[in-house]
């Protein structure tokens, strides 16, 4: 069902982005490399996630590293002896002897260093969520179906085994066919702030902070605590707010086993919309209707302070999932595997064969897709028709009413707002 399904969603993103994409130049195809040979990795991003990301590529040849941050970049480097070092990634993807890199920059930095490095012919590793507008989405899909690269969305728990069974027993038809799925995270609040106005005052920029090269494609204005580092996600010119961040994970298994595609009609309610930031709350209905033989579903996404009705919330884990089906409930925690309910119903319930393959690790399936052309879980084809209709959430709720949107053709309609939140547009020196 994946596979159909990507192989289905690439060629219509490739047809809406053609005329952009298919005259593109290869600068440098990637080597031809043995399954027990070693990449030439760059890694852009080498704090925070970043670090993790850099960890978890480390059996490679690490040649070059990027960080805007001149004291992330040197610890870094202090690992990776060899490693050319760059504050700035275009810079970096210059870099004549690369294979592949990994991209763990804010959000508005991840189409224009994914972008670039795809047309190079480099095999990618990009962080969720995988673009920062539905466009983005759009044409890294046509992309990477052009230059048929290893790629692969860092969404570490897409084959976590509770997730992987989840989607055995969606599949399976556990709890008959599924009409609802709720979804929920407690975040933004714990880890960053959104509905926040402008930052007053103009603190220094700190020493070794190259602010100018953190922002990028974002409109420049000066720096502030409150933008770096991290808190960057709950404004909506470098991040996706919390949707964005956690419904990638969360949502996963749900676009994955109920096949959400084709035409949808997303609702989002909240507070005010505004201007510059995420809101401080936001739930979001996703409506799909028959997808083949699966009847419409209602996916809900609740984040912050949003609650779902009694019902849902009792049986609803935080950070986790609830699918309700015809004959019966699936819960499942973020890291967690699923209970069916209600428990009594399922006492001698005898799940399926596992028969998803297990991953040697997200990190370890890309390097291995990179040298021997083996697949990864989510792979571009995959990761960013999920991440546009993700996204859709911010558009309905920034637009300020209910929005249309066809997959097929890329266009929404309902709000006259919706539109302009698609894309958006980038400094010069950054374009795509």
């Amino acid at each position: 069902m994946q596979s159909s399904l990507s192989r289905r969603r690439v060629l219509q993103s490739t047809a809406a982005f053609a005329a952009t994409t298919l005259g593109a130049p290869l600068l440098r195809a990637s080597r031809v490399l043995g399954a027990n040979e070693r990449l030439n990795i760059g890694v852009i991003g080498v704090g925070g996630r970043g670090a993790g990301d850099l960890a978890g590529v480390a059996s490679q040849n690490i040649v070059a590293l990027c960080d805007i941050d001149e004291q992330r970049l040197g610890a870094a480097a202090a690992k990776h002896t060899s490693a050319k070092k760059y504050t700035d990634y275009r810079q970096l993807l210059e870099q004549t002897d690369l294979d592949a890199v990994v991209i763990a920059t804010p959000d508005h930095h991840h189409a224009p260093a994914t972008v670039r490095a795809l047309r190079r012919g480099l095999h990618v590793y990009c962080e969720k969520p995988l673009t920062h507008t539905v466009e983005e989405a759009r044409l890294i899909a046509a992309l990477a179906a052009e230059k048929k690269v290893a790629t692969q969305m860092g969404t570490q728990n897409h084959e976590h085994p509770g997730y992987l069974r989840l989607v055995e027993l969606l599949q399976s038809g556990a709890i008959g066919p599924v009409r609802e799925a709720h979804i929920i995270t407690d975040r933004p609040g714990r880890w960053w702030s959104q509905g926040m106005n402008k930052p007053s005052g103009s603190p220094a920029v700190p020493a070794g902070l190259h602010w100018d090269l953190w922002l990028g494609p974002a409109e420049s204005r000066d720096y502030h605590p409150d933008y770096v580092p991290f808190k960057w996600r709950g404004w909506w010119d470098f991040g996706c707010g919390a949707i964005g961040d956690m419904a990638i994970h969360l949502m996963d298994p749900s676009f994955w086993a109920l096949n959400l595609s084709g035409p949808v009609t997303v609702t989002s309610k909240g507070p005010e919309p505004h201007l510059l930031s995420a809101p401080k709350w936001m739930e979001t209905h996703f409506e799909f209707g028959q997808r083949a033989d699966l009847v419409p579903v209602r996916v809900v996404w609740y984040e912050g302070e949003a609650k779902p009705r009694p019902e849902v919330a009792a049986e609803l884990p935080m950070n986790g999932s609830l699918f309700i089906g015809d004959k019966g409930r699936i819960a499942i925690a973020h890291d967690g595997f699923p209970k069916l309910l209600p428990e009594d119903q399922f006492v001698d319930f005898k799940p399926p064969a596992p028969h998803l393959p297990e991953s040697p690790g997200h990190h370890q399936q890309w390097i291995e897709a990179c040298l021997t052309g083996s697949r990864t879980g989510s792979p571009f084809s995959y990761a960013a028709p999920f991440t546009e209709i993700v996204l859709l959430g911010n558009v309905a709720y920034r637009a300020g009413g209910p929005i249309e949107y066809d997959p097929a053709t890329g266009k929404v309609t309902g709000a006259a707002a919706a539109s302009q939140y698609l894309s958006k547009a980038y400094r010069k020196g950054w374009e795509l």
